[in-house]
């Protein structure tokens, strides 16, 4: 097996982070820095990473998360006070979140240890639509939405094609869901600050066809054998 995708399956980091990880000469096999991409991993190797023994996961754990709003989505971040794995309380598995979800949002969150799972979902190349619930200031027109739908221009770039709901509209608010397919920083909310209205409340309710339902805030539940296939046949 290929040293990075060994370092992925054994939850140390996906494999671009862990091929930096090795051209960082963190890791050693056998007691030898090894910085060599190429490099394969046998049955009997001692692999070390900081000098840590690192060993192949047997069962993988693939989790969705109802993430409240005020924990971070990142595994290291100095600033943060709250991360999602605190919600998580799983001493001794390295889990990382499947790509992100701002400090200020809630919802749906992938969180797994199976850096192969990671790479795949959090890859450019996989269009995988999510469907968020926000709230905004103001009455949104139709007009506007529909700039939305056709993609418009945030940080220099054009957004792609999204799907708008409008659900309702009440207190000078507007409830709407809203289906993208790319996964920028703080996208939603700059899609629909580039039309005039404030994002007051977002909450991601879908990942693909897999739903947050009534998963309560804060809990977490593994995914079921047919979500599961359903990511690794995207």
């Amino acid at each position: 097996m290929r040293l990075n995708k060994f370092l992925a399956n054994s939850g140390v980091a996906s494999r671009r982070k862990s091929e930096k990880i090795i051209e960082a000469g963190r890791v050693k096999i056998n007691g030898k820095i090894i910085t060599d991409l190429s490099t394969r991993v046998n049955k009997d190797d001692i692999v070390l990473v900081d000098d840590k023994e690192i060993n192949l996961i047997e069962d993988n754990l693939y989790i969705l998360l109802n993430k409240p709003i005020g924990f971070t989505s990142t595994v290291k971040d100095p600033h943060a006070k709250r991360t999602v794995l605190d919600l998580l309380q799983l001493n001794g598995r390295r889990l990382y979140p499947v790509g992100r979800l701002d400090k200020d949002s809630c919802g749906a969150l992938l969180i797994s240890d199976d850096g192969d799972f990671t790479y795949k979902l959090t890859h450019p190349k996989h269009d995988i639509f999510k469907t968020y619930f926000v709230i905004v200031e103001g009455i949104t027109e139709d007009k506007d939405l529909k700039k939305l739908e056709n993609g418009v221009v945030i940080d220099g770039y054009k957004t792609n094609k999204a799907v708008v709901e409008k659900l309702q509209t009440k207190d000078n608010k507007t409830e709407l869901n809203i289906t993208i397919g790319e996964g920028r920083n703080r996208q939603v909310r700059k899609m629909f600050q580039s039309i005039g209205h404030k994002v007051i409340y977002l909450k991601r309710i879908s990942i693909g066809e897999v739903k947050l339902g009534d998963l309560p805030e804060g809990k977490f539940r593994n995914l079921t054998k047919e979500e599961l296939k359903y990511f690794r046949n995207i």
